[in-house]
């Protein structure tokens, strides 16, 4: 089995390489290939990587490239996890938006909307060429914003799923507070990547007994607080919010706090050098602890799963982000949702759910209609109706944004995407 990791340079990769040792039984790899352009990087996370696998025996091979062909072809799936900009660009688009009071990060609000002008016509041009070379190969998706680039590589008809990690962090955090294993812990997860809600979690399978209330009744207090949220909104809601929902739920108090704390950008920025500076180190052949703070937990866990699902056909229930077809009745069929679904060697296929609460619906589907707005921003803004259409695309897609919406705002924001983003942008 091979696989490659388009994005290897990245300083998450040691996390991804970690899982593919320790649970080489689900995911036997023989070959692993780690593509990045950027050499200097990639030499010192290759060098981790080789070593990681050394020290826990694993078999496989550990090869380093800068050629995407090469280092794709032939493989049974590619991860993507890219960011197009480095940290420079996500620093922009968590400072930006607060000049006109509005949230700034990198997968909501305009900042997402920037990435996604940035990313989907990378990603899809990397899909074009992995199809060329390996038209065999599942594109597992981990670059934000998961949902908008997921669903543009399904409509140009990539064998593709949407990954993130939000929905197996509450399944861990979860089975720690119940003392049980990870696996006996079920979610009914619903919703779009960056705004799910947990409205059940069941004990020893999709249809176990729901223990949510029990859950927010003892622990309530520590979800909240995870959450960055006030106890008595998890109560009063009965359900526990992606931390993502702060950005909708408290925006304005959200704004306050961004506008007078250093950008998370500049932190992780900070981690990734004093990483690379351990990863270069020799005697190091694991994971470091500050790892862990650069985000991105049990991401390895959910790659494995979810390749081991795909190139296996072993039919597991994960959750991912993919095609709607009808699961969420009041969207398109060709929505990306964030939902439990069955996976196996044809793809996914999402389990029945629920009837949503419209306070869930509702936000739902406006968030999906500024998806619909940002992805033809990012295919055709710019191309079809040059500087002035690229222009307007992303001026819409701003205004349909529920924590934007007025078109003063979403002028301003306008002119401050395009001037921020320029060099990616080939219309501007």
């Amino acid at each position: 089995m091979k696989l490659a990791v388009v994005g290897g340079g990245s300083t998450y990769t040691p996390e991804l390489i970690d899982g593919f040792a320790r649970l080489r039984d689900t995911l036997p790899i023989e070959e692993l290939v780690l593509v990045d352009p950027a050499a200097d990087r990639l030499e010192l996370v290759g060098g981790l990587a080789r070593r990681i696998f050394a020290k826990q025996g694993h078999p496989g091979t550990i090869t380093t490239t800068a050629d995407l062909e090469a280092g794709v072809a032939g493989a049974d799936a590619v991860l993507l996890q890219l960011r197009v900009g480095g940290q420079a660009a996500r620093n922009q688009d968590e400072t930006w938006p607060l000049e006109c009071g509005c949230v700034g990060q990198e997968t909501t609000g305009a900042g997402g909307l920037a990435k996604a002008l940035r990313t989907v016509p990378v990603v899809l041009d990397i899909a074009e060429r992995v199809r060329r070379v390996a038209p065999q190969a599942w594109i597992i998706d981990f670059t934000n914003p998961v949902g908008i680039v997921t669903r543009a590589l399904l409509q140009a008809g990539h064998k593709a799923v949407g990954l993130c990690n939000v929905a197996i962090g509450f399944q861990r955090k979860f089975a720690a507070l119940l003392d049980v294993a990870p696996e006996q812990v079920h979610l009914d997860h619903v919703g779009l990547n960056h705004l799910t809600w947990e409205r059940a979690v069941r004990l020893g399978g999709p249809q176990g007994e729901d223990v949510l209330p029990k859950l927010i009744a003892e622990h309530g207090a520590a979800i909240a607080a995870d959450l960055h949220m006030p106890r008595e909104i998890v109560d009063r809601l009965g359900v526990v919010p992606s931390y993502y929902l702060r950005y909708y739920y408290a925006h304005d108090e959200v704004v306050r706090e961004l506008r007078t704390s250093e950008s998370r950008a500049s932190q992780v920025a900070t981690m990734e050098k004093q990483l690379l500076e351990m990863y270069g180190d020799p005697a190091l052949d694991e994971k470091p602890e500050l790892l862990a703070k650069r985000g991105g937990a049990f991401y390895s866990e959910a790659a494995v799963a979810l390749a081991s699902s795909l190139l296996r056909n072993t039919g597991d229930v994960q959750v991912v982000n993919t095609y709607n077809n009808g699961t969420l009745p009041f969207l398109a069929d060709d929505a990306v949702i964030e939902v439990p679904a069955v996976v196996d060697g044809t793809g996914t296929t999402p389990l029945p759910v629920p009837p949503l609460d419209p306070l869930y619906a509702g936000l739902i589907a406006n968030v999906t209609a500024y998806e619909d707005l940002a992805l033809e921003a990012a295919l055709r803004g710019g191309r079809d109706a040059g500087r002035e259409g690229g222009r307007n695309a992303v001026f819409k897609a701003l205004l349909s944004h529920p924590l934007i919406g007025q078109y003063e705002y979403a002028e301003a924001l306008t002119d401050k995407l395009v001037a921020h983003n320029r060099e990616h942008l080939a219309w501007a």
